[in-house]
């Protein structure tokens, strides 16, 4: 679809990509060859690439030809991993990623393979926020393989003067934004782009100081449902609290951008989608972030103990005939400050309210939660700090709660 000018509209980034790309016929071969090996025992990437390195050969394709359908087919998974798991706004995860590219030709043949794999697996597979991902990774790498050194202090400033610029345009006193960005350590506005960080500063001036929580939400700018902003003091169980509250009014949490501030409140933004929503009209939306307001203020102002025994929704029949073998993987960055979770296991109601509070249970602080919902499998990602996870006990504790907390009820 990505070659065929009547699908432009759809992917226009992609299409235009796909339409100067000079040898379509290898990003055929490569789209062949990319699964073929799965069901064989071992990396099915490696096996795959041994296969198509034979099959060029065999058909008479050039050293250089041959080289790139055999990257691609050992690498198809790197992309979607990287965008999915990792936090983009870490320079070195660009840089390691761009390495691995080697040059643009690579990348943008990894790029239109990606998104034609990740978007012909499954309708459910495929969302518009996970095209912002790659296209995001996609463009930051190109930059990087131009020899743009990343210039973090420039791109960071650049996103404060366009966030004065949209500020102004919703008539916002000159300053309104500073008392709010003098709490925020550098990361926030890396991880965040001008819009959101405008949108922050004017729905928060005033509530610098609140003991209650603030709730506000907006239509996505990516695809469909919400981008929810949450604004409180912070406490150990306050993630599980939300995760609880998007859990019991429908909403599944595509992706968590979490911060503390030095005041020690946290300013959290999720995309959530809604499984309820099936009317597209502007006045649907009006209705239902009226009720998030106001329903999310009430649920995270209570301070009830939190259930005991978890939101364990019931499992669709596919997840009791086909379960997922949960895996829980944890390990540290390379500067040993914080932890990266990695989680698989079958999609259930009430999956991530589970995880939040074995989290909260142990004090440890989510700073960055990537959801993946690949069918009837979650694949998540969470970038975690906390004292006790300088504990190999407390590791082992964590790890094992964790595998219990996904296990489905039976």
């Amino acid at each position: 679809a990505l070659l065929l000018p009547e699908h432009a509209h759809e992917y226009p980034q992609c299409s235009q990509l796909a339409a100067n790309w000079d040898k379509p016929w290898l990003l055929y071969i490569a789209a062949l060859f990319h699964d073929v090996a799965k069901g064989r025992g071992g990396d099915h990437s490696e096996l795959g690439a041994v296969e198509v390195r034979r099959f060029c050969r065999d058909h008479g394709l050039d050293k250089t030809d041959t080289a790139l359908v055999e990257f691609l087919v050992r690498e198809h998974l790197t992309m979607s991993r990287v965008a999915q798991k990792e936090d983009l706004s870490d320079p070195d995860v660009v840089a390691r990623f761009a390495q691995k590219m080697g040059d643009a030709r690579r990348l943008t043949g990894l790029y239109l393979l990606t998104v034609a794999d990740v978007r012909g697996t499954s309708p459910k597979v495929w969302n518009a926020w996970k095209a912002k991902l790659l296209e995001d990774l996609f463009r930051m790498t190109l930059r990087a393989l131009g020899g743009a050194a990343p210039n973090a202090d420039a791109e960071i400033e650049a996103r404060k003067q366009e966030s004065r610029h949209l500020l102004a345009l919703h008539s916002a006193l000159p300053g309104t934004e500073e008392p709010l960005w003098d709490t925020l350590e550098l990361s926030y506005f890396a991880r965040h782009d001008a819009s959101d960080i405008a949108w922050h500063a004017r729905s928060l001036w005033r509530y610098l100081d609140t003991q209650e929580p603030i709730v506000r939400a907006r239509p996505s700018s990516v695809g469909e449902g919400l981008q929810v902003l949450v604004y409180a003091p912070d406490r150990p169980d306050l993630f599980a609290r939300i995760c609880g509250y998007f859990d019991g009014a429908g909403f599944s949490i595509q992706d968590a951008k979490v911060h503390t501030t030095k005041k020690s409140y946290a300013l959290d933004t999720f995309q959530v989608v809604s499984s309820t929503l099936d009317d597209p009209e502007p006045s649907a939306y009006r209705d239902m972030i009226s009720l998030v307001e106001t329903q999310a203020t009430q649920a995270l102002a209570s301070m009830a103990p939190l259930p005991e025994g978890g939101m364990r929704g019931r499992v669709s029949r596919r997840v009791r005939s086909f379960p997922v073998k949960p895996r829980v993987a944890l390990r540290p960055d390379e500067r040993r400050q914080r932890w990266l979770l990695s989680i698989s296991a079958s999609d259930r109601p009430g999956l991530l309210y589970a995880i939040a509070r074995v989290l909260g249970r142990h004090e440890i602080s989510l700073q960055l939660a990537k959801v993946t919902t690949l069918g009837e499998r979650v694949e998540d990602t969470f970038l975690v700090c906390g004292k006790s996870m300088q504990q190999p006990k407390i590791q082992l504790q964590v790890e094992s709660e964790l595998l219990d907390a996904l296990t489905p009820p039976r």
